[in-house]
């Protein structure tokens, strides 16, 4: 081998050249492989500085620059490492072909150098490639004792396919352990979701796992407010999600027109990116905005952002996120659906359940309540009469029982009752939790149609102030409510066994108003 071949320090270039390429494996880490390599190439190539500089193809910039020859305070004082766009480097990129020049000064192509950078002029620079891909470049200046040679290119142009193996055996691992991830945590919120939460809980599911997979700083679901725009409904985020709840983008956002079309959003910069309009935006960088669309049905929109100086999103990233939002949207319509299927049953069964109450219970204690009756009339001795008649009141007191539970369980067990007599029956339900037992409650009269609006508000009013009022007093064990309506008005009285301020037991409150 000649001196030409060798480094200056003598070396033979060739046994350098192999274990550089034996040792591309042996790194555990990509980093630490792809600096080696840059170091190798310096001392192969006799060049004073080397870079190895990672290309975003999405961006159009390198993304990542590992150096070598430049110390601490070199890096510092020139600032803002070059990003491919223009110079040699973006020749480079743009023209992926090998550049080897004696002075990069003089060549058109160069874009001077910024303020604080060492002095430059031999220049040898070559793509990197995994498959047929360009996915970084590799630069050496400032030969020592001279121009860079044919030879110094063939070593670089080794160095560069080693560094492109490197690189493309990362992204495959990464890429793959990636695709395990989201698999993992798609199947997990499908069984979340399918284990029966209700719809704020499912939200909150979808949203919590989707920032932990994306590794962002939150979590954002977003959902159509009347007007067409959306709003924030359920946030998951490491901060307090307080500020973020509420947040609406208004209708003609451009941002929304892509959403409300089933299009993903993909913003590099969330804070300067004019589409965005929120407040909150000021506080993210890397933003994903996806769609939660199943069936052709807008559920909402997935929103992950990370924070401001965050690393950006990746191809794989972006595509597993979306492939996640169109599997979480649908696994809610699923969840939804079976939501849907089990309330059914519930009202199937409550019906089944009021039916034979109505049909046998309340029947039956009606006949024998006419038998009484009819007996009562017969009666010659004052006792018997007077024990008859309580037994006729106790069985038409017990048949006013159970209708009102037959009422209730006509009701949904979530949905707030719109009629007068559910909402006596949910104020006294309320109570129960007070009073430590349930007032018996009873209805006379047609009172869901004769007692209105603004006649149910004063009502209800008197109600809790007596139901408040016999739970303020000692020793109550039972409370009745009674409510009449008729052609003359509403009465609603209210007793309880409490014990008065003034010894005595057994409070009556009466309310009456006209209809």
């Amino acid at each position: 081998m000649t001196e030409e071949s060798a480094t200056p320090r003598g070396a033979p270039r060739l046994p350098m050249l192999l274990e550089a390429a034996l040792g591309v494996g042996t790194y555990p880490e990509l980093r630490t492989t792809l600096q080696h390599i840059v170091d190798t190439a310096t001392e192969l190539t006799g060049a004073q500085y080397g870079a190895l500089g990672i290309y975003d193809p999405e961006r159009g910039a390198v993304v990542e620059l590992f150096t070598t020859g430049l110390s601490d305070e070199a890096r510092a004082r020139i600032g803002r490492l070059p990003d491919g766009r223009s110079g040699l480097l973006g020749a480079l990129i743009h023209d992926p072909r090998p550049i080897r020049l004696d002075d990069l000064t003089a060549d058109p192509r160069s874009g001077g150098v910024p303020p604080g950078h060492p002095e430059m002029h031999s220049f040898l620079g070559v793509p990197i490639r995994a498959h047929t891909e360009v996915v970084a470049n590799l630069y050496c200046t400032e030969k020592s004792g001279g121009p860079f040679s044919e030879d110094d290119l063939a070593l670089l142009r080794v160095l560069a396919s080693q560094a492109g193996i490197a690189i493309g055996n990362a992204h495959l691992h990464e890429t793959t352990r990636l695709r395990e991830r989201w698999i993992e945590g798609t199947a997990a919120v499908a069984t979340a979701l399918l284990a029966g939460d209700n719809a704020d809980d499912a939200l909150m599911t979808v949203a919590e796992q989707a920032r932990i997979l994306a590794d962002a700083a939150a979590g954002v679901v977003l959902q159509r407010t009347e007007n067409d725009g959306m709003e924030i409904v359920t946030a998951s985020t490491h901060d307090d999600p307080a500020d973020l709840v509420g947040t609406v983008i208004s209708p003609g956002a451009p941002v929304l027109e892509q959403l409300l079309g089933g299009e993903p959003v993909f913003m590099d910069d969330a804070a300067t990116d004019p589409r965005m309009t929120t407040h909150a935006r000021h506080r993210f960088g890397p933003t994903m905005l996806l769609p939660l669309r199943s069936g052709g049905t807008l559920i909402g929109t997935l929103v992950l952002p990370r924070h401001r100086g965050a690393r950006p999103y990746t191809r794989a990233e972006r595509l597993l996120a979306a492939q996640f939002a169109s599997e979480a949207a649908l696994a809610l319509v699923l969840a939804g659906a079976q939501h849907d299927r089990e309330q059914l049953a519930v009202y199937e069964d409550r019906d089944r359940i009021a039916r034979d109450l109505h049909d046998l219970v309340v029947q039956r204690l009606f006949a024998t309540e006419m038998m009484l009756e009819s007996t009562l009339r017969r009666a010659a001795e004052a006792e018997a009469g007077e024990l008859i008649g309580r037994a006729v009141e106790e069985l038409d007191s017990t048949i006013q029982d159970v209708r009102t539970a037959i009422f209730a369980l006509q009701q949904p067990p979530a949905a707030a009752p719109s009629t007068f007599r559910g909402r006596v029956l949910r104020e006294t339900s309320g109570a129960a939790v007070l009073l430590g037992f349930p007032p018996s409650v009873h209805f006379a009269g047609p009172v869901d149609a004769l007692v209105g609006e603004p006649t149910a508000d004063r009502l209800l009013a008197a109600l809790r102030g007596a139901l408040a009022a016999a739970h303020r007093r000692p020793g109550v064990s039972a409370v009745d409510v009674e409510i009449e309506a008729d052609a003359a008005g509403v009465r609603l009285v209210v007793t309880d066994d409490g014990t008065r301020d003034d010894g005595a037991r057994g409070t009556t409150v009466t309310w009456h108003a006209p209809l």
